[in-house]
């Protein structure tokens, strides 16, 4: 699927290096080929892919995706859900529900959708290979970066090299380029997610609902949404372990996940009875930086601002990002005559404390799904018969986003 080839030592000027070929990679090298420039994407695994389960999107991940020129793409392998749906999975309560209908739409300009990661990836290598403007270097690993005046120098872990004006490091939650550039460790948070797709046909009917789906508990959580048309269930589950876990991803042990969810409801419990495998993830995130751009270096999606999962933000996040990082680049002049400090500058004001707030924001609803005792009941009177209005409400500043404002916070 990814094309390999020789580097060049002296690149032209026009080239811009993106050190990460997921999401965020493909993503950046969309927006940058889209204001003028050639991309060469550095990706470390031996293949451009992604590996994963489903996500869900919001509407301004729409928006990032109409603006990057992938939208067709994405919709169509989408599964529009008529609802976000909340229960209680200690007494099967219904806690919140969040109709995703035309009156959703309106409101944020978008439809919600789930879908399956790769779909996503998929969605944007397409629009990148269809560019003509991107190179792909894969089994490729970022060991260090150097920049001057006119650009930057990164130097892989066999001795290769690639030169180009920028560098965008959109490595991920184990970034290099962070690393190099900012050297903080990451905050793990105990979370464990187990996540796995079951066939429709392995799928309880009593819970085949076109919603997005999560059952709240004591010090874990479970959720479930159809996939690929409903052909597919996407199930995770999230518990608080008791071991000291180590930020990574291996494969995970159904007794280990089965031992977590005493107390809940059968008919939630029944979900983790359900995937041959799963895949084991112990979770992350970093405290927020309020600088991230050094010179003509920059960092985008998990690299600059890694996340918990509980806002289903992460990869909205890093195309919110690339679709900003874009628009920088138009207010600043595109071409050879780019001031790429000025731009990463621009870039990095206006997201900063977007980003932010969604990590801490994120930090907040894990502890919410997972409060117990009086707080879980106080957690259920809040949000129980909220109106669809109300709701909207809460949501604006996370759906709300769209191209037209996503430099304001620069601005300002």
């Amino acid at each position: 699927m990814a094309e390999t080839r020789s580097s060049d030592a002296d690149a032209r000027l026009d080239t811009v290096l993106v050190a990460g070929g997921g999401i965020g990679g493909l993503a950046a090298a969309l927006a940058l080929t889209r204001r003028g420039f050639r991309v060469t994407v550095l990706e470390q695994a031996a293949e451009i892919g992604e590996i994963g389960a489903g996500i869900q999107l919001g509407p301004n991940a729409f928006a990032a995706f109409d603006a990057l020129g992938v939208g067709p793409q994405a919709r169509a392998r989408a599964v529009y859900t008529d609802c976000m749906v909340m229960h209680d999975a200690i007494d099967e309560t219904l806690v919140g529900r969040i109709p995703t209908d035309e009156a959703f739409r309106a409101r944020f300009g978008n439809p919600y959708a789930v879908i399956h990661r790769a779909d996503v990836h998929l969605s944007l290598l397409e629009g990148a290979q269809a560019s003509g403007r991107v190179d792909f270097h894969t089994s490729t690993r970022v060991e260090r970066v150097e920049q001057d005046e006119t650009g930057v120098s990164v130097i892989a872990q066999d001795g290769r090299r690639w030169r180009g004006v920028a560098l965008i490091g959109a490595d991920g939650v184990k970034s290099v380029v962070r690393q190099q550039f900012v050297g903080d460790a990451a905050r793990v948070t105990g979370h464990v997610v187990y996540r796995a797709v079951v066939d429709r046909a392995d799928f309880p009917e009593e819970l085949r609902w076109n919603a997005a789906s999560i059952w709240v508990g004591p010090n874990c959580h479970l959720v479930h949404y159809p996939l690929r048309g409903g052909e597919q269930y996407n199930v995770v589950v999230t518990f608080h372990s008791r071991e000291t876990e180590q930020w990574g991803v291996r494969e995970g042990s159904k007794e280990e996940v089965q031992s977590y969810f005493h107390g809940i409801r059968p008919k939630a419990r029944q979900l983790i009875d359900l995937p041959k495998s799963w895949k084991r993830w112990a979770t992350a995130d970093r405290e927020p930086i309020a600088q991230w751009s050094f010179g003509r270096v920059t960092l985008l999606g998990d690299a600059a601002h890694p996340t918990t999962q509980y806002l289903a933000q992460g990869a909205c996040m890093a195309m919110e990002d690339a679709v900003t990082l874009g628009e920088a680049l138009r207010e600043c002049g595109d071409g050879p005559g780019t001031d790429w400090p000025h731009a990463l500058d621009l870039y990095q004001r206006a997201r900063v404390a977007r980003t932010a707030r969604i990590v801490l924001s994120s930090r907040e609803m894990g502890r919410l799904y997972h409060a117990k005792g009086v707080e879980r009941l106080v957690r259920n009177d809040l949000w129980r018969g909220r109106s669809p209005e109300r709701f909207q409400d809460a949501l604006e500043w996370l759906y709300g986003w769209n191209v037209g404002n996503c430099l304001d916070a620069a601005r300002r």
